[in-house]
């Protein structure tokens, strides 16, 4: 069964919504007395918390700016915010994230007592004024845009597309990015969008030669970057680089956007956008990007909390404004805990019930300082189960790693900066940030197939960890040969022992720690 994007789980949501708090037929709703109106109670609750996404030209199926809108939609509201169904929002949370979208028990009161209320206006010359939303930009109106010069289209059928399209800036200076938004043209088929910077060149040299905008390239860029710009996913809000901070974009760079697409069963055709806002104010720290997790992914059919973990310790001291945990249909629960040296343990984030069509990044409200030595943990459940309304395959199978829909990831997806670089007095951060951590998880791989306990796996004992967790299937062209995986693999970074891998060299690899920017 195919999934559903987040528009229409908003829509189905509504109608389920509807359904449940509607009277039955030939029946009326008898009004509960109640002095709540929506001029004093509930107007700072749906604009502070509702409106960002309901509102004209956004993915909300309808818009909640005004009196009228809200009691239409009222007993709607009612049932959806009940079941915490909406606003989206799926962290454990005590106020230590800026962008909480979740309501409080009084707000769910306070709007489910209105609805049975009769929906009243109370005073509406005293109800806050609607916020603004100027331009369709969430960032306002931005100093460099760029739209795909032309709509792509996506054939009906066949497998997940990955398609990179240039978009050269031909800037005379390096310059330091404040905020970035992405607009995917079509959200029926745009599964995420990445922003990858390249100085090269080569993006261009690739762009257009098989006759379409763009170029094919799985699992990245496909040429040389130097870092990532941003993300986009479903439920993913623009970036913003705190005070004092940007995102480099050097001189004569190319932007490169990476969009992913997932068909629908029908033709479709994208058109995506980016904007972006230069820094006004002197920058001190550049803002880097860390892609965190695993490779090492197999989720058996009809498991309900598969586990999957990756760790590592910090090198340098960093400072973290944002985390974005990243997961695909199976996704369940994701925490990342950070023990510092001095033994303490701090929660980074918590996320019980994972939702692919609402992917968040969790903003600190007190940007997260961790020291030199701190021990960096993620951990990950995935229910791959019948009961799972969200599994793409009916019956359930097997799951391994992959950039398809049908495929699963496990990262966590930090903006940080480095404590000791301080760009206005000319102090830059060389070196490393982090190093691999010693994985339980992926330490128990390594031990069962270690079956003479050596220490080492060789080339037929890392060809059966590779096709147990079809490790390089995706880019594998023809036929799929672990064996030779695993002498290519083995040849490229067994250096303690020629023939074979190490326990150290095994962890490292299939650690995922990637730094950008």
């Amino acid at each position: 069964m195919k999934y559903l994007s987040h528009t229409l789980l908003i829509a189905a949501g509504s109608i389920i919504g509807t359904a449940l708090g509607s009277a039955p037929s030939g029946h009326t709703v008898e009004p509960v007395k109640s002095k709540l109106t929506f001029a004093r109670d509930v107007a700072p609750i749906l604009y502070s918390k509702c409106a960002s996404c309901h509102h004209e030209g956004e993915v909300a199926p309808f818009s909640l700016m005004s009196y009228d809108d809200a009691r239409a939609k009222s007993l709607t509201i009612a049932a959806v915010v009940q079941q915490k169904f909406m606003p989206p929002w799926h962290a454990v949370s005590h106020g230590e994230f800026t962008n909480d979208r979740s309501l409080t028990a009084g707000q769910i009161a306070t709007l489910t007592d209105w609805a049975k209320a009769g929906a009243p206006a109370g005073d509406l010359s005293k109800a806050p004024i609607p916020p603004t939303f100027s331009s369709n930009w969430h960032i306002g109106q931005p100093d460099f845009s760029a739209k795909l010069p032309k709509p792509y289209a996506v054939g009906a059928e066949g497998p997940d597309e990955f398609r990179c399209f240039v978009v050269p800036t031909d800037f005379d200076k390096d310059r330091f990015v404040s905020e970035v938004e992405l607009k995917p043209g079509n959200r029926k088929i745009v599964h995420h969008i990445v922003i990858y910077v390249s100085t090269t060149g080569e993006a261009r040299k690739l762009d257009g030669k098989d006759g379409k905008p763009g170029y094919a390239s799985f699992g990245g860029a496909g040429v040389p970057v130097t870092g990532i710009l941003g993300v986009w996913a479903p439920g993913l809000q623009p970036i913003s680089a705190p005070q004092g901070t940007g995102i480099m974009l050097p001189k004569g760079a190319d932007i490169i956007l990476q969009v992913h697409y997932h068909r629908d069963g029908k033709a479709e055709e994208d058109q995506s956008e980016i904007g972006l806002k230069f820094s006004s104010r002197p920058v001190d720290k550049k803002i880097c990007t860390t892609l965190f997790g695993t490779s090492l992914i197999s989720i058996p059919k009809e498991s309900t909390q598969a586990e999957t973990a990756a760790d590592m310790y910090l090198s340098t001291p960093i400072t973290i404004y944002d985390v974005f945990p990243h997961m695909h249909m199976l996704g369940h629960d994701m925490q990342m805990m950070a023990t510092l040296p001095n033994g303490s343990k701090q929660e980074l984030f918590k996320v019980n019930n994972y939702d692919f069509n609402w992917q968040t990044r969790y903003i600190y409200r007190n940007p997260v300082h961790l020291p030199t030595g701190t021990h960096l943990e993620l951990i990950a459940h995935y229910d791959n189960s019948t009961g799972n309304v969200r599994n793409p395959s009916n019956p359930p199978k097997t799951v391994w790693f992959g950039e398809q829909t049908t495929d699963e990831m496990c990262f966590a997806i930090c903006n940080f900066s480095v404590d000791d670089e301080h760009l206005l007095a000319n102090k830059g951060h060389l070196g490393g940030i982090a190093v691999p951590g010693k994985s339980q998880t992926l330490e128990r791989v390594f031990d069962r197939f270690d079956t003479t306990h050596s220490g080492f796996l060789d080339v037929a004992q890392f060809a059966d960890v590779v096709n147990e967790y079809q490790l390089g299937k995706g880019r594998s062209p023809g036929r799929y040969n672990p064996k030779a995986i695993s002498a290519y693999f083995i040849g490229l970074v067994g250096k303690t022992q020629k023939g074979k891998i190490s326990k150290a060299e095994f962890i490292s690899q299939l650690l995922i720690t990637e730094f950008g920017n």
